[in-house]
């Protein structure tokens, strides 16, 4: 059995180098769903819609590199706001790392298969649609409750709290 470089563990988040830092990312996906705001109470409110450049088969950005060319309102992850973005999901490794949490036993970095977060259920594939497909105007009518993704993963057997 291979020992696997538990950096995460070691090196302080905020001196991930790159390599590291992208590798945090489980490939989930919830973070590329759209969410609406309330202008009133700022409550954020969570919807099935994923960004149009989202390969939904992959759960990866098509255009990663250029994505804020494309979507200049993507938010990009950083050491100082993931503590702060409460639209990102409780199991995301950004968030967990940030809060001096562990990575969930599901992780690809724990379990050495990148293809783990979609085996435990923790992607985002076959529980969205893109926003190539709908009027964009009706994002509205595709409101889900807060724990749309975790209901569906526990449904099928994964645990988002490990």
């Amino acid at each position: 059995m291979t020992k696997v470089d538990k950096f995460w563990e070691t090196v302080p988040f905020e001196q991930l180098n790159q390599k590291q830092w992208e590798s945090i990312c489980d490939g989930c996906a919830q973070c590329c769903a759209h969410k609406l705001q309330d202008e009133d109470t700022d409550e954020i409110f969570l919807t099935n819609i994923v960004c149009e450049y989202l390969d939904t088969q992959k759960c990866q950005c098509s255009v990663y590199g250029n994505r804020h060319v494309h979507v200049p309102d993507c938010i990009k992850i950083t050491p100082q706001n993931a503590k702060q973005l409460s639209w990102i999901p409780e199991t995301c490794g950004y968030k967990l790392l940030a809060n001096g949490k562990p990575l969930p036993e599901w992780h690809p970095l724990v379990t050495g298969d990148s293809q783990s977060t979609e085996k435990a259920g923790m992607s985002i594939r076959d529980k969205v649609i893109s926003e190539a497909d709908i009027e964009i105007d009706d994002l509205e009518d595709y409101l889900v409750e807060d724990d749309y993704f975790t209901v569906l993963c526990k449904s099928i057997g994964a645990d988002s709290s490990s």
